[in-house]
């Protein structure tokens, strides 16, 4: 399986997602990247989300790729200057990983001093430098210039459909050739935000992945709704999930998340899913099983 070979052929594409680990233990990530193997198409190697140290992005990409999984490289501003993104951008066409996925990354907080030298549309005006026109930032001269397809994230809830349409407008413009979006819990303020970006012809320029998942206990419900900033999950889904007993919990919200595939699979512009599972890789497949996109 291939991100680029689903994309292609107009198979609706599914990428999961893999958090590396607190550690150095390379067949960690391996034996999970495993698990996804033949599953997805492509896998997300997230880069210390939340703000948290754990392996590298790149390290862990390459090791995923050993493990016979393709991998999408995240790549943050938040602990970048303009010297290392390009470095590290380098770095990921040397070594042969084929997807990277630019975003402005979560603030440290007091955990540390936040870079930010660019923007998250700076960040894709700079990969795309880079690889078509073979140069840095500084009009240097590449050769060879890297060779990966290039993601990015939008969030269609804030602050307006009609807004972030646009700004999903500008990422393309600066280079994204592909989007995962956040969280998508309300299928019908999706649906308004994808009229929006077919109302644009965007869908025509970039393959827009619906960002999917399911919350395994009443805790994470509560703060998907309150602490994870553009997330939205109406009242209905959040009354659905805490109306079953606690042992149902998690398999009603499996259930759920299979359904809202296959809402937004019926939405016209949608290339695929990609599926949060917040490092519980069984689930990731458990719901790509339940929604018939193996095979």
């Amino acid at each position: 399986m291939s991100l680029g070979r689903a994309f292609a052929a107009g198979r609706f594409a599914v990428t999961a997602e893999l958090g590396p680990p607190r550690g150095a233990d390379p067949g960690q990530v391996e034996a999970r990247a495993r698990v996804l193997r033949g599953r997805v198409d492509a896998v997300n190697v997230t880069d210390n989300p939340g703000a948290t140290v754990r392996m590298s992005s790149l390290a862990a990409a390459v090791l995923v790729l050993r493990a016979g999984v393709e991998p999408v490289m995240q790549l943050t501003g938040r602990d970048r200057n303009r010297m290392a993104v390009q470095a590290d951008l380098l770095g990921a066409g040397a070594l042969g990983i084929p997807n990277v996925l630019l975003l402005a990354g979560d603030p440290p907080g007091g955990q540390a001093v936040p870079v930010f030298d660019l923007d998250s549309v700076q960040l894709l005006w700079t990969a795309r430098t880079l690889r078509d026109r073979g140069r840095l930032l500084s009009g240097s001269r590449v050769d060879p210039p890297p060779h990966w397809r290039i993601g990015s994230v939008e969030n269609p809830f804030v602050p307006t459909v009609r807004e972030r349409a646009a700004r999903l407008g500008t990422k393309i413009a600066a280079g994204a050739e592909f989007v995962q979006t956040q969280f998508v819990f309300d299928v019908a303020g999706f649906a308004r935000w994808m009229a929006q970006v077919r109302a644009l012809g965007l869908h025509e320029r970039c393959r827009i992945l619906a960002g999917v998942g399911y919350p395994r206990s009443p805790a994470m419900l509560h703060h998907l709704r309150t602490g994870l900033p553009g997330v939205r999950v109406p009242d209905e889904v959040a009354d659905r999930l805490l109306g079953v007993p606690p042992h149902r919990f998690r398999q009603e919200g499996l259930r759920l998340c299979t359904e809202i595939i296959d809402r937004v699979r019926e939405i016209e512009g949608v290339a695929g899913v990609h599926v949060m599972a917040f490092g519980d890789e069984a689930a990731a497949v458990e719901i790509v099983e339940r929604a018939g996109l193996t095979g």
